[in-house]
């Protein structure tokens, strides 16, 4: 069901539904919902042409309206990301179901036993700006991991969603799963209305720029997953290999600069930076990346635009590098700490302790040695996709797949068993034994 205006009596009552579809959902079985998994991508392939068609719409519209270029390259979705993306889908289907593993079975006392389960987070609401396809990797992680979902996209992208979800609903009505548990909002207005819904929903997931998570961020009080910035470093160390170098640096940089593990800064070790950054810089502008150089890169690369202070703390997003020559490791680990998001950073170096010593002190949930920061992706990491990437210092931590959409509770059966027994002169004691 899609649904408009800024009606919050209606709003609440799409988050009811919701939560009482979830509560359905989550005693399933993980056969059921992996049944519910694989309809949804068998719809997603009946309703391609609609999906493509729309998103064609949704571009030119766009592209009208003078979105920016990056905003622009993530609207996208072209046969071969939505292929992806329903592969994906099923790559969910395949993985183990986070609800009702038992991480704790402990005997407290003769007949008292204690378990800690897993189980799902309730309702999650995915707010993302662009990307259409995030809705088809949220929709399945939520339904394995028993959650319900309230999805909203940005306006740039609604008929593209809209054509998403129609074939999700689609897919579920022929399952266990009631497609309820799926629900898109489509106006500005659902957005901050589903910002004060802290009595429904468990936990926001923004998804966009850096401004636009940052508002999330300070709009609500139900918990947020997410970054507000992706301002990722490669540092080049005295002892890294020059043509890995250069190639590292290409990918992190040029093979999606909208994403938001590409690299914005490139710290070079001035032992081997008259070396490396000619070779690098000539890779870089022979695909028209514009390069800002400190003063000593500069006399090295003399064409190069000037780096001023906001460079070392800007997401471009863009085909723009930064470039700062460093003269230790100790140095480009305090520049990514001082400037870095704690997104994804990494190192290229045949010094096996550098790297050590890197992988252990720069502050990020992903550090990376002698490849390319793209890598930084739930999907490439086997989790069959992702609902976003958290910078926070409390896991989830880097990209959230199931493991980020579960929390768990503790049951306890007893026989009768009441506190007074273990307190008071005579107290009995517990045994805490736990069960292999």
């Amino acid at each position: 069901m899609t649904i408009s205006g800024d009606n919050s009596s209606n709003l609440i009552a799409i988050a009811k539904k919701t939560r009482l579809a979830a509560l359905k959902l989550a005693v399933l079985s993980t056969e059921a919902k992996n049944q519910a998994i694989e309809a949804i991508a068998k719809a997603l392939e009946t309703g391609k042409n609609e999906i493509l068609q729309a998103n064609v719409a949704d571009c030119q519209a766009a592209a009208t309206q003078g979105i920016a270029k990056p905003l622009y390259k993530r609207l996208q979705l072209d046969e071969h990301k939505l292929r992806d993306a329903i592969a994906g889908v099923r790559d969910v289907a395949k993985l183990a179901d986070p609800v009702g593993a038992v991480q704790i079975h402990r005997e407290l006392d003769t007949g008292l036993i204690l378990k800690r389960i897993t189980c799902p987070l309730g309702v999650l609401g995915v707010i993302f700006e662009a990307r259409p396809e995030a809705a088809i990797q949220i929709a399945a992680l939520a339904i394995k991991s028993g959650n319900g979902v309230i999805l909203k996209g940005g306006k740039e992208a609604i008929r593209s969603c809209e054509a998403i979800v129609k074939a999700i609903k689609q897919g579920l009505s022929q399952t266990a799963v009631n497609p309820d548990v799926v629900q898109l909002l489509t106006t500005r207005e659902e957005t901050i209305e589903l910002l004060k819904l802290d009595k429904y929903v468990d936990l926001i997931i923004p998804r966009g720029s850096n401004s636009f998570v940052r508002f999330v961020q300070e709009n609500t009080r139900i918990p947020v997953l997410g970054h507000a910035d992706g301002i990722c470093h490669l540092y080049i160390d005295k002892d890294a290999d020059i043509d890995k170098a250069v190639t590292i640096t290409i990918d992190a940089k040029i093979q999606y600069p909208a994403a938001c593990n590409a690299i914005e800064t490139l710290l070079v070790h001035g032992d081997i930076a008259a070396t490396f950054l000619p070779k690098v810089a000539e890779a870089l502008q022979a695909q028209n990346v514009e390069l800002r150089g400190d003063e000593r890169s500069r006399e090295i690369l003399q064409n190069i635009t000037p780096v001023i202070e906001k460079d070392w703390e800007t997401e471009y997003s863009d085909l723009i590098l930064a470039i700062k020559i460093v003269d230790s490791l100790e140095e480009a680990i305090a520049h990514i700490n001082d400037y870095g998001s704690k997104h994804t950073d990494a190192i290229v170096t045949e010094d096996a302790e550098a790297a050590k010593t890197f992988l252990a002190l720069v502050n990020a949930a992903g550090v990376y040695h002698n490849c390319s920061t793209r890598f930084a992706d739930g999907f490439r990491y086997g989790f069959g996709a992702e609902v976003g990437i958290s910078t926070q210092q409390m896991p989830p931590r880097g990209p959230v797949g199931l493991e980020g959409l579960v929390t768990y509770k503790y049951q306890l059966t007893g026989d009768g068993h009441v506190v007074a027994t273990y307190t008071g002169v005579n107290a009995k004691s517990f045994n805490h034994k736990d069960f292999v």
